[in-house]
């Protein structure tokens, strides 16, 4: 029979959901289950999204919507940037996707040609590394491991960018760290990126609204404004506002971009939904209030997690200062023995957690990063001290 291409034998299912699926079919079995494997945020949106939704259904035309995404929505998400600190920018910089996901596929097509090359640090989100392999390019994996904080210095990205890439995407906050890159740190590796003009630049920054600390969130581009010529910028609906399942991702950046992302979008999805537009332009528009009373309780949840984490003898967590995920490094487990089962590596760990303990993580190697696992602390507010509780005792188990 006729063979598949040969692009799809590098596409690999998501090792979360792959994680999360084996978590849920052991729940329908009768399990106990906490799961810390999915990276969602566990909260709904406001009752003004769904009214806007409603609202929109009432008076749906049923008809095609525009490629790059309809006016409101590029009005409110114009806004929304301005008040990150992006200005200058119009509808002719920006583009829509249904979900960061498909925004981050299409400026792969769009920017890379086969046997180019992307650098990203690691650790990296696990479709980074699977988008680059989809599309033929050579991923250039800057490893940046616990004692670094998972951080990028700029001594590594001036040596990766001395290369030449095509593309340089970055990740802050961080998933799967929840790592923050500060303001000083920021301009640092702006200062870098100034002296390779060769290199595009993508900015995966849908975390920004769950930052801690007073920290901030900081781009590139505001460091070294020159750098808007080649820097996209590319945020979404799902974990600020709690609509993962909504998919509606955007980007913004060079016209040139902007118009290549919207004439994919032409050849593949159209448009996205009039409803789902109506919710998005309500979600940016409406009351802030919800998101920013769950930063406030992330925050207190990672210091829950850390603390857990950090008082099992050999586990090291650094300390995440945005999104909602936690990332320790339980190396210390290699080579030991769980009621019979020999751990060599993250993923037993991870299989041996969840088959003894009932906690599903997701092992670190799915990141780039196999000495550790990552933890979304996102599950209801009763399973997170059992939770940790459950990985404490498991770990003072093992021998």
């Amino acid at each position: 029979m006729p063979q598949l291409a040969q692009r799809v034998g590098r596409a690999k299912p998501s090792a979360i959901m792959v994680i999360a699926a084996k978590a849920k079919q052991l729940k329908a079995a009768g399990r106990d289950i906490i799961s810390f494997s999915i990276g969602v945020p566990n909260f709904l949106p406001g009752e003004h999204v769904y009214a806007a939704a409603r609202e929109a259904l009432a008076h749906d035309s049923g008809q095609y919507g525009s490629n790059r995404g309809a006016e409101p929505l590029l009005d409110a998400f114009l806004k929304h940037i301005e008040a990150l600190g992006f200005s200058g920018y119009g509808h002719a910089n920006l583009s829509i996707g249904i979900g960061a996901k498909q925004v981050l596929y299409n400026l792969c097509e769009a920017l890379l040609d086969e046997g180019d090359e992307i650098a990203f640090a690691a650790p990296y989100w696990t479709t980074y590394r699977d988008i680059a392999d989809i599309v033929g390019a050579k991923a250039n994996v800057l490893h940046c491991g616990p004692e670094q904080n998972y951080k990028l210095t700029p001594a590594q990205l001036d040596a990766a960018l001395a290369r030449k890439p095509r593309v340089f995407l970055f990740n802050n906050p961080s998933n799967p760290t929840g790592m923050v890159y500060t303001r000083d740190e920021i301009a640092a590796l702006a200062a870098v990126l100034v002296k390779h003009p060769d290199t595009w630049i993508i900015t995966d920054d849908i975390y920004n609204a769950m930052v801690f600390d007073g920290i901030g969130y900081h781009n590139f581009v505001f460091a070294q404004p020159e750098l808007r010529e080649r820097l996209i910028f590319v945020d979404s609906v799902s974990k600020t506002y709690g609509m993962p399942g909504w998919r509606v991702g955007l980007m913004a950046g060079p016209e040139s971009v902007a118009k290549a992302v919207t004439t994919l979008n032409s050849n593949h999805i159209t448009s996205v939904p009039e409803v789902i537009t109506a919710a998005a332009v309500a979600a940016f528009s409406g009351p802030q209030d919800i998101s920013q009373a769950k930063c406030i309780e992330f925050a207190e949840r990672r210091d829950t997690v850390v603390a857990a984490l950090n008082a099992i003898p050999g586990v090291s967590c650094p300390r995440p200062q945005g999104a909602f995920y936690a990332f320790p490094d339980i190396s210390v487990a290699f080579g030991m023995s769980h009621g019979g089962t020999k751990i060599s590596n993250d993923v037993e760990l991870c299989a041996a957690l969840l088959e003894a303990k009932g906690v599903a993580c997701v092992p670190g190697s799915a990141f780039g990063e196999p000495r550790a696992l990552r933890i979304s602390y996102t599950c209801p507010a009763a399973q997170l001290q059992p939770g940790l509780d459950r990985i404490a005792e498991f770990f003072a188990e093992l021998n």
